[in-house]
């Protein structure tokens, strides 16, 4: 289905030698714009931009609102809502709306996001540490907020010591029918730059190898999961995933409530850096360890 500049480049140039020798000289700028659209329909987001660029006729029918409508998800009124307010919705194209839909939308004071795939309109949320609830947040004791370039949102929540750890996300939200993946980002040890190198001071990292950390998940209409790991690689930003959860209903919000506590009061804990939790379409969680 891709297309590129050259390949594209190389049909016109073919159809515009054969109309040099033929008495019905047709090429490509003959085709009828409802056509063009037709068949743009069957293309991604990225070739549909590619395929804009071959000529006047091309580039108009790459423009319409019905090409784009069918790339947008079920939820773009809902998400255009938050994201810009309804009443901009009657304004823009609705390639306009996928373009900015893919754009890094900040929600909720800045304390989630909200994008597009590029390529196939799919919706990722991100919530960042402060948009969680966690257990002793408000002691500076226990818990302080480190600025780092290693977060989108800015900074990150760094356990210094506890007992009790337990973080819960929380949110009611409309997303497109689908398999979609919870993943929390988080990191032993606090890094941090010095003479321009990146260095991670792990001093305070302990109490993680005695009892795993339990994952949970539920949600409004009756799904459930919880799963137990240890938490490893200090030094590195490592995604534990929370679990899978389905959306069967078009244009509904959906509650989903999950956590992540290692409760056992036998030992203190300590050294871990909180970044984000990421809902995303189950297919695209691997691609979270190369970002």
């Amino acid at each position: 289905m891709g297309a590129s500049i050259s390949s594209t480049t190389s049909i016109r140039e073919k159809y515009d030698e054969g109309s040099n020798s033929s008495s019905s000289r047709t090429s490509l700028g003959d085709i009828p714009e409802s056509c063009i659209s037709s068949i743009l329909m069957n293309l991604d987001p990225l070739d549909i931009c590619k395929l804009a660029r071959v000529n006047h006729a091309f580039h108009r029918a790459s423009s319409t609102d019905f090409v784009w409508e069918s790339k947008l998800p079920s939820c773009y009124n809902f998400l255009v809502n938050k994201v810009l307010g309804q009443e901009n919705l009657s304004t823009m194209t609705k390639k306009n709306i996928y373009t900015k839909l893919c754009q890094r939308n900040l929600l909720d004071d800045g304390t989630k996001e909200v994008l597009l795939d590029k390529c196939s309109g799919q919706v990722c949320l991100f919530m960042s540490s402060k948009s969680l609830k966690i257990t002793g947040i408000e002691d500076r004791r226990y818990w302080i907020y480190i600025p780092t370039e290693e977060s989108r949102f800015k900074n990150v929540a760094y356990l210094q010591q506890m007992w009790w750890v337990e973080v819960v996300g929380e949110l009611e939200f409309e997303f497109p029918v689908g398999s979609y993946s919870i993943t929390f980002r988080l990191q032993l040890g606090k890094s941090s730059k010095r003479l321009g190198r990146r260095v991670c001071n792990v001093d305070q990292v302990h109490g993680w190898d005695i009892k795993p950390v339990r994952f949970q998940l539920s949600t409004s209409d009756g799904q459930r999961s919880i799963s137990e790991c240890y938490l490893n690689g200090p030094g590195e930003w490592v995604y534990y995933h929370v679990g899978d959860f389905m959306v069967v209903k078009p244009n509904e919000p959906i509650k989903i409530k999950f956590s992540l506590a290692q409760i056992d009061c036998t030992h203190t804990k300590g050294g871990l850096c909180i970044d984000s939790a990421i809902i995303c379409p189950t297919e695209f969680r691997e691609r979270l360890k190369t970002t």
